[in-house]
């Protein structure tokens, strides 16, 4: 709801317009954080990132944290098997060569958003 207040801060809106009008949208059902957390993760994931980078995005855009983890504890199971498939996409299925090759590797997926847990056990599994 966060970043649809500074869209309408930034219209120039003041903010008893912006307060009745978001309450508004909110009863009535057409704006919703949970449907827009949901949908957010959905987009993110279809585009290869990783929980990491999921949630400072949405903490980004003011999505309540308590919202974030149980949107995102709903997924946990797809995390590694999104891992393996960024990583093939961008490396192939060999392995690394060398520990210079596993840092690349490792930072890439990192910046991806993907907890190093799970990018140690992909590289030195």
């Amino acid at each position: 709801m966060r970043e649809l207040q500074y869209k309408l801060q930034s219209r120039g809106y003041d903010e008893l317009t912006i307060d009745r009008v978001l309450q508004e949208l909110s009863k009535s059902g057409l704006q919703s954080d949970d449907r827009f957390t949901e949908q957010y993760i959905a987009s993110r994931v279809n585009k290869g990132s990783g929980p990491v980078r999921i949630r400072a995005e949405l903490r980004e855009r003011g999505v309540d944290e308590t919202l974030i983890q149980n949107q995102l504890e709903g997924c946990s199971d797809i995390w590694p098997e999104l891992l393996q498939q960024v990583h093939d996409a961008k490396y192939g299925q060999q392995r690394a060569k060398d520990r210079k090759e596993l840092a690349k590797r490792a930072r890439f997926l990192e910046y991806r958003g993907f907890p190093g847990e799970l990018i140690r056990n992909l590289l030195f599994d």
